[in-house]
């Protein structure tokens, strides 16, 4: 092998690492927020006891699709298993992202949760400007996007427990 190529070889090896090490920090960062949403759900009940009827009640109103608004009306039977499942999946996630174990499966779960909340949200009620419908999306697309490369990256395997032996 000629240095050149030895050479190219090397700094290709190095950019692959800082750029799985760059996944990896992703990743965690994305799990510690995710950590925050649902131990918030979990431990302090009041989000499956009001919020949940409150934020799902607006979305049925004004804001979600119209194919999926029988479940969110159905959810809204059972507030209060619907809360703490919402604040479980989240806290799972949280835990895979951040220890980086069976990232593959709860990014593909957390890019489902992310869905339904792009469905709950992708109207704009009566009288808003449009600008907002950039910023109501803004929250729930991107991370959307980011578990699905999490998935085709293999992103636990790097500072994570999905890359032991």
């Amino acid at each position: 092998m000629s240095s050149t190529a030895a050479g190219m070889k090397k700094k290709k090896s190095s950019a692959s690492i800082s750029s799985s090490t760059a996944m990896a920090l992703g990743r965690i960062g994305v799990g510690i927020m995710f950590l925050f949403f649902g131990e918030y759900k979990v431990v302090n009940g009041q989000f499956a006891h009001e919020g949940y009827t409150k934020w799902v009640s607006g979305f049925v109103q004004e804001s979600a699709v119209s194919f999926y608004k029988p479940f969110l009306k159905f959810s809204l039977h059972h507030p209060a298993l619907f809360g703490y499942t919402v604040g479980w999946v989240e806290l799972l996630i949280g835990i895979s992202m951040v220890l980086g174990l069976w990232v593959r499966p709860f990014a593909i779960i957390a890019a489902i949760f992310m869905l339904q909340l792009v469905l709950a949200t992708w109207n704009l009620p009566a009288g808003t400007a449009s600008w907002r419908y950039a910023a109501n999306e803004l929250e729930h697309i991107p991370l959307l996007f980011l578990f699905l490369i999490f998935f085709v990256h293999g992103a636990g395997e790097t500072l994570g427990l999905d890359g032991r032996s």
